[in-house]
């Protein structure tokens, strides 16, 4: 049996694991923390439980599709909950819950713009073609030709997806109202590009947004982890936990192995793993630049630092020590200069003057996520990746900004009732993910990085080395990382059948 190793234990990697077990190979996972779940970790502390990475649970066919093609379904590992509202958006001086039934959410539209309902029937007919064919064409290539994509039904669509046109200008065309394109355009933010840069064929989003809901999982959204996690332990995958990868061992163009690092009682101790293939899912400029002599890598330092990142953020996990009544579960504060922050984060590259926010608050929906009669709050503020001055006390300095909007715009005194703070920024995910530049998404979805023009899921100079994840095919999000683990293991089984 044919050993594969794989590095980090995401959702990319547990999903490259897994499909590589179910193709009969004998896998090992080697993850630098004490858990699985890579960004998307948990934290547990004072009864408060809160979901570190990911938030948002959309496009619940990806998930169902996956665990399908092991015999499973999701039911098997955990429960969903549609949200309704599906989220709240609130502007300096209008606040609109988002309904999950869509013809109150068509009324809502015609409320704000007249004729716009029908508009969005439109819209969306035409972001469920391009969902389809995105979801069951284009995001399942490996990106490694452009024949790839000589593909009849992408032909035929090619117009039809919008590709060469951007959703600003597709949103625009058809909505006149400010809030509702940036409610059209708020769930291409998850993309990490401006709108006037994302091609309209993500209007897909839209779709997925509106159409297939926006849901949480019990227990939040590390029920996924542990589920996958279950699975793989399932298929006889073994995992080793708290050990670094600090050297990828290869003979001319091919990897043999790899080395760890664990710490232990003040020593470290160096392990050896012997490997027909390895899949890296960590950073994959962390995996080129730190495991890799100069000579095996696929890209040079000039063309990582000419990517267009995805933003990084900074996170606040809160505890109150009472209920709140004016939130939702997602809430989104559009309150200020929506273009201003974007180009903050993509063109100018700053820290934000007055940024946009959003905020979590699952203990609304899961009674378990915090003490009895308290409230748990999740703070992201989208900020430049690359970013130097990342501190507590500049991390302060943006908390206090928003906590005085929040109570502001929600009429909720909560400063006074926090009993629980922990924060999180760009240089923790340098820290505990290796993430390039501090980013937080992986590779902005722009045209100029789509499919053939990312990095490459199978380097270039290792043959039997691969790579999944937010800086490989299909792009940044929770579904595409699952997407992108099956692409991989498909394309290991192409190349080295066991």
């Amino acid at each position: 049996m044919k050993k594969a190793i794989v590095i980090g234990s995401g959702f990319a990697g547990l999903s490259a694991a897994s499909f590589l077990a179910k193709y009969g190979w004998d896998v090992t996972v080697i993850e630098k923390q004490s858990t699985p779940g890579g960004r998307a970790r948990q934290l547990k502390e004072q009864g408060f439980t809160f979901d570190m990475g990911p938030s948002w649970y959309w496009m619940p066919d990806v998930f169902e599709r996956y665990f399908k093609c092991f015999g499973k379904k999701v039911s098997d590992y955990y429960s969903l909950q549609r949200l309704d509202p599906s989220y709240r958006i609130i502007w300096e001086n209008e606040m609109i819950n988002v309904p999950a039934d869509y013809n109150e959410l068509k009324k809502l539209f015609e409320t704000i713009e007249p004729g716009s309902g029908n508009k969005l029937d439109k819209y969306l007919q035409q972001a469920e073609y391009k969902y389809k064919v995105g979801i069951n064409k284009l995001v399942q290539k490996s990106g490694q030709s452009w024949n790839e994509f000589l593909d009849v039904d992408l032909i035929k669509g090619l117009f039809k997806l919008e590709v060469f046109s951007s959703i600003q200008k597709h949103i625009y065309k058809n909505f006149k109202n400010k809030k509702l394109r940036q409610l059209l355009e708020f769930p291409v933010l998850f993309l990490g590009a401006l709108p006037k840069d994302t091609p309209a064929l993500y209007s897909l989003m839209n779709f997925a947004d509106i159409k297939s809901g926006t849901w949480y999982p019990e227990s939040g959204m590390y029920s996924i982890v542990e589920a996958m996690y279950s699975l793989a332990k399932e298929l006889n995958i073994k995992f080793y936990f708290n050990e670094n990868v600090i050297s990828i061992i290869a003979k001319k163009n091919l990897a043999t192995g790899i080395k760890t690092e664990i710490s232990e009682s003040n020593t470290k101790k160096i392990k050896h793993y012997d490997a027909d293939v390895i899949i890296a899912t960590a950073d994959y400029h962390f995996v080129e630049t730190q495991l890799l002599p100069q000579q095996l890598r696929s890209y040079s330092e000039s063309y990582w630092n000419n990517r267009v990142l995805a933003p990084s953020c900074l996170l606040y996990y809160i505890g109150l020590n009472k209920k709140l009544k004016n939130i939702t579960h997602h809430t989104l504060f559009f309150d200020v200069d929506f273009e201003k922050h974007g180009e903050e984060i993509y063109v100018t590259k700053q820290w934000p003057t007055e940024p946009l926010f959003y905020v979590s608050a699952t203990s609304l929906t899961d009674k378990k996520a915090a003490p009895a009669g308290c409230e748990n709050l999740f703070f992201l503020i989208p900020v430049a990746s690359g970013l130097t001055g990342d501190s507590e006390s500049l991390r302060e300095f943006y908390f206090e900004k928003i906590i005085l909007r929040f109570e502001k715009l929600t009429g909720e005194e909560i400063k006074k009732s926090i009993i629980y703070k922990k924060t999180f920024g760009p240089v923790n995910f340098v820290n505990d993910y290796n993430a390039f530049k501090g980013n937080a998404y992986g590779l902005a979805n722009t045209l100029l990085q789509t499919a053939v023009l990312k990095p490459s899921c199978r380097s270039k100079k290792i043959k039997n080395l691969f790579y999944a994840g937010q800086l490989t095919v299909p792009g940044p999000g929770v579904p595409p990382a699952l997407i992108s683990g099956e692409v991989v293991a498909k394309e290991i089984r192409k190349h080295f059948n066991s």
